[in-house]
């Protein structure tokens, strides 16, 4: 088959690990910046052109796109989709991902676990959020952020409205969250393919900080899901339209309840701590769903 990468860091792990995995299953593979492509619409057709090159030849794409070009990303995909080249991510699922406000509100609406959560609007009375969400400290977070990157613990109610205050002069939606404190500082980052948990790691946080993000210093150990949590991130994942997808949880003391749902999730951390091969499982996932797709149209 003839895959292609969407990614604009050539360099980076998840990029060279999806190239790799490609290669050795004998497909040829190539890596294709998407900011740099130009989506055309003429004469009743679409196509996709990446300098001079069309990509309607395409059999595949891996989207890797970055939150920063979210919406390129997006219509990008949405634009090879109606040239019926497959994607391992749909444009569907990227848009309800990548806005923490939607996902949350679609998870809850399916019957997923979510700490509990408040929009606030501007100008809103701090107090009486904080006393419903438990008290401080609370978690503010922004809509749109990655890597632990606009998470924070506000452990007064003075730092709350003072961090509320610069996010509403900035423009910036931001979350109010409740601090699951039986955690300390650790999560489980779950990695499902095509509807199944393949891999799953308990993320720490070091120590005086409470995210637990590999990126912010944290480390990580391989661990088994249970039944119920299985159950949870192969639901979110489907609830969320995303066949490949990092599903975040807490244990907490009333069940696994779900933070997030990756659209596209990084595999450096989770190939590294568990040892397995989550590259390979893509490639051979997006190999089934062309067969099937080429099986029906003949």
């Amino acid at each position: 088959m003839n895959i292609a990468i969407l990614s604009r860091g050539p360099q980076l792990y998840s990029t060279q690990s999806l190239f790799r995995a490609g290669l050795l299953r004998g497909h040829s593979m190539q890596i294709i910046d998407h900011t740099r492509c130009v989506l055309g619409m003429e004469n009743g057709k679409f196509e996709v052109y990446h300098g001079d090159l069309p990509l309607s030849s395409l059999d595949a794409v891996i989207p890797r796109i970055g939150t920063s070009v979210t919406q390129e990303g997006i219509s990008l995909i949405s634009h090879l989709e109606l040239m019926n080249v497959f994607t391992s991510t749909r444009s569907q699922g990227l848009w309800q991902a990548r806005d923490k406000l939607r996902a949350l509100q679609r998870l809850q609406g399916y019957g997923i676990e979510i700490p509990n959560t408040f929009y606030p609007s501007e100008g809103a009375p701090l107090g009486p959020l904080v006393e419903r969400l438990g008290g401080m400290p609370i978690v503010i977070k922004m809509i749109e952020s990655t890597h632990g990157i606009g998470v924070m613990l506000a452990e007064t109610m003075q730092s709350a409205q003072s961090t509320l205050d610069a996010f509403h002069r900035l423009n910036t939606r931001v979350v109010l969250q409740e601090f699951i404190r039986e955690v300390s500082g650790t999560d489980i980052r779950a990695l499902v393919v095509n509807g199944k948990p393949v891999a799953a790691m308990k993320r720490i946080a070091q120590e005086g900080e409470f995210r637990s993000n590999l990126h912010r210093g944290g480390r990580a150990i391989p661990v088994k899901l249970t039944e119920k949590e299985r159950s949870v991130v192969i639901k979110a994942a489907r609830i969320m339209g995303l066949d490949v997808a990092g599903v975040d949880l807490l244990r907490s003391n009333r069940g696994p309840l779900v933070m997030e749902v990756n659209a596209s999730p990084g595999l450096e951390g989770i190939e590294t701590t568990t040892g397995v091969d989550v590259a390979g499982r893509i490639i051979q996932f997006i190999e089934r769903k062309v067969m099937a797709k080429t099986r029906v149209k003949v």
